[in-house]
């Protein structure tokens, strides 16, 4: 502010009178001024800044910053809230959902992260009850009949099942019974090596459950495990617990050895782990002093192989295997053991097609036959001899045609002893066990 805004000069001496002294000394009156305009008085001198002005800068300094600090550093959504603020009307704008909140975004503290070189491992939690286990296995376990034989099996395919050999013996066809429902089913293929076998139901619910299939390969000892089957045949869903004992080779087939329970008729049933897979096939108990409570399953990748279509060449049966390793009995009498079975097999069955023979004969052999030396079990046998049956012509009867179909179902039957025969020479078979099994069937002839 000027010195001529409080006071005015004299013309006359020069001196600066203060402006509300209307005479200077030397006696000169200063004439009458017009008001000066209002902006021309300021307002007096403060010794500090203007409060008012201070606070509205810092305002403007934070308002700007928070601005920068919502379109630079925060969250993609919340930057795309402040976009949308800032650039688009709020009529006509689509909504924006509002940014999740800092709590929603929190881990707990706890929480850890595994890298990709050291995944995570499973949570125990993940493992079932064993409530779980069998309730879920239960209906995919179904009791069998095969002729005067009963026992257990599984589907592992909707329309698949697995058994025990042994169960269903020399049957081409069994009755299943599956949550109340009966079915019949084929037997597709055996291995006597494994004793499994794979039948193929017919009619199949399209939601029947099915079982996993796992393998032997890695069980320990002291693992737990179930069994499932129908106890005497009868008694379906029975259950038992154990452990597994101990992995044994009996020859080419791998068994789980295990102390659950596995009773007659539980054969055939499924061996699952604490996860409900399979990881045998229920197929022996041992018994006796020496055995007790020892119970055996087939491992279930012998299953796989079978229903794969790979077969076991093996001889043995797990049975005859399982038997040397507990006797310690030599190749030899192993090799006999395995002849004598094969050879009652081949003589059973012969003697099946004999007594078909055997009405053939009664139709014809009245009017036929004039003499027929008796040399075995059976009239007919004399038809092995050159001289043992004499025929004679009826007019009622095509004698002719009646002998050429006796000759040739007499050779057949004939053909298959004659190689039963010599198979059990070559095992080692003593002839007196021959020859019993042969009057067991009423085969015995003198020319065998």
């Amino acid at each position: 502010m000027s010195i001529s805004s409080y006071s005015w000069q004299c013309p006359t001496c020069g001196r600066q009178v203060p402006r509300k002294i209307e005479t200077c000394r030397c006696g000169f009156a200063r004439p009458a001024e017009a008001p000066e305009p209002a902006d021309a008085s300021p307002e007096p001198v403060r010794n500090g800044p203007n409060p008012l002005l201070l606070g509205l800068f810092l305002g403007l300094a934070v308002a700007a910053a928070m601005l920068f600090y919502l379109k630079e550093d925060a969250p993609p959504q919340q930057a795309a809230v402040a976009a949308a603020a800032d650039e688009a009307p709020f009529e006509g704008a689509d909504l924006v959902e509002p940014p999740v909140s800092d709590a929603e975004l929190s881990f707990p503290a706890e929480a850890s992260f595994a890298t990709v070189d050291s995944p995570a491992p499973i949570a125990a939690s993940t493992s079932l009850s064993l409530e779980d286990v069998v309730a879920r296995a239960l209906p995919a376990v179904a009791s069998i009949q095969a002729g005067s034989g009963r026992g257990t099996g599984f589907f592992v395919q909707r329309a698949i099942v697995i058994t025990n050999q042994h169960v269903v013996g020399n049957e081409t066809s069994v009755q299943l019974t599956v949550s109340g429902r009966r079915y019949q089913a084929r037997v597709t293929s055996t291995s006597a090596s494994t004793d499994l076998a794979v039948l193929q139901v017919y009619g199949p619910d399209p939601t029947q459950p099915t079982l996993r299939l796992g393998t032997a390969k890695g069980i320990r000892a002291g693992q737990e495990v179930v069994a499932i089957g129908s106890a005497l045949g009868v008694l379906s869903n029975t259950v038992t617990r154990g452990i597994v004992s101990a992995i044994r080779e009996a020859g080419s087939v791998t068994l789980v050895q295990t102390d659950a329970a596995i009773n007659p008729g539980n054969s055939g049933g499924p061996l699952v782990d604490r996860n409900g897979v399979v990881i045998g096939v229920n197929s022996m108990k041992i018994g006796g002093a020496k055995g007790e409570g020892l119970a055996f399953a087939v491992a279930i990748d012998h299953a796989s192989q079978l229903l794969n279509g790979q077969t076991n060449t093996a001889i043995a049966t797990p049975l005859q295997g399982l038997n040397r390793i507990m006797t310690g009995s030599t190749a030899s009498e192993d090799l006999r053991e395995q002849g004598t079975a094969a050879y009652g097999t081949a003589v059973e069955r012969a003697g099946r097609r004999a007594d078909q023979i055997d009405e053939l004969w009664g139709r014809a052999s009245k009017n036929c036959v004039a003499r027929a030396a008796r040399a075995g079990d059976r009239e007919w046998f004399a038809i092995y001899d050159a001289n043992g049956l004499q025929i004679q012509l009826s007019n009622a009867t095509n004698c002719e045609g009646w002998l050429a179909a006796l000759r040739t179902n007499a050779d057949i039957v004939r053909g298959e002893m004659t190689r039963a025969a010599e198979a059990a020479r070559r095992q080692g078979v003593y002839p007196g066990v021959m020859r019993d099994i042969r009057r067991q069937n009423s085969m015995e002839w003198s020319g065998w």
